[in-house]
């Protein structure tokens, strides 16, 4: 009786403070997702206050807050669209991987974590996050940009993938032999493979036999469907996550809709429980040390995703200024990067603190670059421009004084 009030007054307290500061986090115009995960230092090992009997409870949530997560971003696209992106977009899509994942590879090498913290840190800077970026496009009345598409199909490209890289990932960090990881591999990549086959081609039948007119019995089968696929996906070395995703792809219409309606309250409470938990589990004395790390790694890989969205949208004949907005909106790195993070940090633990620290930097200055990055180009262009006609009416009054 009394671990179980201790640990209702713990997670009562835990998730009133996010609601604390997700609402300060509105006022203020920025993601709440930093302010979750310096709940979660504040509470985890080493923190202001560690929490004593929630951590297993937490750590489950987490789980589901990731499930959660890749099935609502499934649900954005539908097949048509992940076809249509995948057939226009994919040299942008490979233009992002190179620019994006190689600082990241070079970083883990440089730091000395061998090719398997490289093979996660790379995943780590790559990525872009979906939920953040979406969020601020909805603020900035964004969505009906030329621009948008090119975005949300980058986006997309990425999430496809990671339905290839988190098996591959979990495969080398099993640390398994040459010949069993191949069958490993092999046996997760197929089974991506066919989830995916039956998404884009078989997506109205699976809609149609979980549609329901009970929301309450739509919502259970499809959460039931969910967490099946994601546990069968972890049990065949595909991620969980990646199950969850492509649950979210085979829903379409008017089941999906409804849907995301019913799950959006659900996805908000268990992914802020999933941040919190990630920072639960790293000790905060461990970031000071790798801040200037982050610092540096932050700053080339939004210059990186800048120049991926200018390319990006100049393939699809957009406008300098919409290639700057394109590339701004990008930058921001979130629920991804620290999925990856929280696979990688068992075999790799150094990886925990420089990707809080990373996301923590890339999530508050993503909105930022989204809202700033084309008025900034446009600042320094009128006043090089300025500077260049003030030289030139120099060098005229010069040539005037000398020529008297």
């Amino acid at each position: 009786m009394h671990d179980t009030t201790t640990m209702l007054i713990e997670l009562g307290a835990v998730v009133l403070g996010l609601g604390l500061v997700g609402r300060l986090a509105g006022r203020l115009g920025l993601s709440p997702i930093p302010l979750y995960l310096l709940v979660g230092l504040a509470f985890g090992h080493g923190g202001l206050l560690p929490l004593s009997t929630t951590e297993g409870f937490i750590e489950v949530g987490a789980e589901i807050g990731v499930i959660l997560l890749l099935l609502m971003l499934g649900l954005e696209y539908s097949a048509t669209e992940l076809v249509d992106s995948l057939r226009t977009q994919y040299p942008s899509g490979i233009v992002d991987l190179v620019l994006n994942a190689v600082p990241g590879a070079v970083a883990g090498l440089l730091l000395g974590w061998g090719p398997v913290g490289a093979l996660a840190l790379a995943g780590v800077t790559y990525i872009s996050s979906s939920g953040v970026i979406a969020k601020v496009l909805t603020d900035l009345n964004r969505l009906g940009n030329r621009e948008t598409p090119v975005i949300l199909g980058i986006l997309v490209i990425e999430d496809l993938t990671m339905a290839v890289y988190l098996p591959v990932l979990s495969t080398v960090l099993a640390g398994v032999g040459l010949a069993s990881g191949s069958i490993t591999l092999a046996i997760a990549l197929g089974t991506a493979g066919i989830a995916l086959f039956l998404a884009v081609r078989h997506g109205r039948v699976i809609s149609k036999a979980v549609s329901s007119d009970n929301p309450e019995m739509l919502l259970l089968v499809v959460l039931g469907l969910t967490l099946l696929v994601a546990g069968v996906a972890q049990r065949l070395q595909v991620s969980a996550a990646v199950g969850a995703f492509l649950v979210g792809i085979a829903l379409s219409g008017e089941v999906a809709h409804t849907t995301r309606r019913l799950f959006t309250p659900l996805r908000d409470l268990f992914a802020a429980v999933f941040f919190v938990f990630f920072g639960l589990s790293t000790d905060p004395g461990a970031i000071p040390p790798v801040l200037a790390t982050a610092l540096a790694l932050a700053i080339v890989t939004a210059g990186t995703k800048i120049a991926t969205g200018w390319y990006a949208a100049k393939r699809a004949g957009i406008g300098p200024k919409g290639r700057l907005r394109a590339g701004g909106a990008l930058v921001a790195r979130g629920e991804f990067s620290i999925v990856i993070a929280g696979l990688a940090s068992a075999t790799e633990p150094r990886i925990a603190p420089v990707a809080t620290a990373y996301v923590l930097i890339l999530v508050i200055l993503g909105p930022f670059a989204t809202r700033w990055t084309e008025p900034a180009a446009r600042w320094l262009r009128e006043r090089r421009a300025s500077g260049s006609r003030a030289s030139d009416v120099v060098t005229e009054v010069r040539a005037a004084e000398s020529g008297a």
